[in-house]
């Protein structure tokens, strides 16, 4: 069991027999009222996002999450479907679940599967990933390096804000957890 000091971001906790990841904390202390943590997390089965006040007492059970390697195969609908690096077995996991995870997902993406009560239920993507860019606006002459952004679109069919000088046919470096340009590749 785990006190409310040692609910951290990115930690996985089980609350009311379902899993989440916990996205953001902040600690404060009401005078006599003692301490409380309040909290963001993500439902990991549901990728629903809630808040929750955890007060000086309470205690949450770790989510028990095994995590295997898997590659993505293709997309079936609304099914994402995966094939675990070693047993070779494919599974599907819903659009819902995936969330905006699903933007970043490129056939042969490797990622770890969260899998919960012998069921796969969410990935977890590298930090930094590379895409190519299919579709940019020009730029206007005399861009510099240090001038605007502008709207480009990933061949995933994400759409991300990226400096004036990126071209079509770039590959650019993107941050999987806040969705933005990190450098070209």
């Amino acid at each position: 069991m785990l006190g409310i000091s040692e609910i951290k971001s990115g930690k996985n906790i089980e609350l009311n027999g379902q899993p989440y990841k916990v996205l953001s904390h902040e600690h404060s202390k009401m005078g006599r009222a003692g301490a409380v943590l309040r909290t963001r997390l993500k439902n990991l089965k549901t990728g629903a996002v809630l808040e929750k006040t955890f007060q000086g007492a309470d205690k949450v059970k770790e989510a028990d999450l095994e995590i295997n390697r898997a590659q993505y195969l293709y997309k079936d609908n609304n099914d994402y479907i995966f094939m675990n690096q070693d047993n070779f077995e494919q599974f599907t996991i819903t659009s819902q679940n995936l969330g905006d995870s699903a933007n970043y997902l490129i056939e042969g993406t490797e990622v770890n599967i969260l899998i919960y009560q012998g069921e796969p239920i969410n990935i977890e993507l590298p930090v930094k990933m590379k895409f190519k860019v299919v579709d940019a606006p020009p730029g206007i002459k005399g861009d510099t390096a240090s001038g605007g952004n502008k709207l480009v679109t990933l061949e995933t069919g994400m759409k991300i804000s990226a400096p004036l000088f990126i071209k079509v046919n770039d590959t650019v470096i993107i941050n999987t957890e806040k969705g933005e340009y990190v450098s070209r590749g």
